[in-house]
């Protein structure tokens, strides 16, 4: 898979990544990742794990995201 967004450029690179968000594939120049708090389930109730996931989105989603935080 390529990255979508090299390819927009013209250029043709290698994806290492799909972004959660539109699932576009991502080279390393497009990915944004960032921690991702974790809830796991217990029989007693909801429980945030101590570790946080990796959260991978291209830097159009990530932008767009960041001018219109939920």
């Amino acid at each position: 898979m390529h990255c979508y967004d090299c390819s927009r450029e013209g250029n043709e690179n290698v994806a290492v990544a799909v972004c959660v968000d539109c699932g576009a594939g991502v080279c390393t120049r497009h990915l944004h990742d960032e921690p991702e708090p974790v809830r796991r389930s217990s029989a007693t109730g909801r429980v945030w794990s101590p570790h946080d996931a990796r959260r991978m989105v291209c830097l159009v989603c990530h932008e767009s995201l960041q001018q219109n935080p939920s």
